[in-house]
């Protein structure tokens, strides 16, 4: 899949490139990641804007590979897993709620 920029984050004052992989985290995602912040550090980003952040998220992944991958690499980047599964329906159905302030659902 292709790093996705995902616009500027205004309380970090950086750009953030995000990219999803549907697998097992793999150490040349890391050298990846650094090329796309590289790119977005000469081209995109401006002067009053901190340097770019990186987002790999993977299906799964084992801490130790990560931390061997990531221990050279000066760029500011973070590793992490994602979940397949939605939340139970009455969590997403009280969340819902919470954020439109909508009067109580009925089933």
């Amino acid at each position: 899949m292709r790093c996705r920029f995902n616009g500027a984050s205004r309380r970090l004052r950086c750009l953030v490139a995000l990219e999803l992989k549907i697998g097992k985290f793999k150490p040349e995602y890391v050298s990846k990641m650094d090329f796309y912040l590289e790119g977005l550090d000469r081209q995109v980003k401006t002067e009053d804007e901190n340097p770019s952040v990186g987002l790999i998220l993977c299906a799964s992944k084992d801490d130790e590979v990560v931390e061997y991958a990531m221990s050279r690499t000066l760029s500011p980047m973070m590793v992490a897993e994602y979940r397949m599964q939605l939340p139970d329906k009455d969590v997403l159905r009280k969340k819902l709620q919470e954020l439109t302030s909508l009067p109580k659902i009925e089933e």
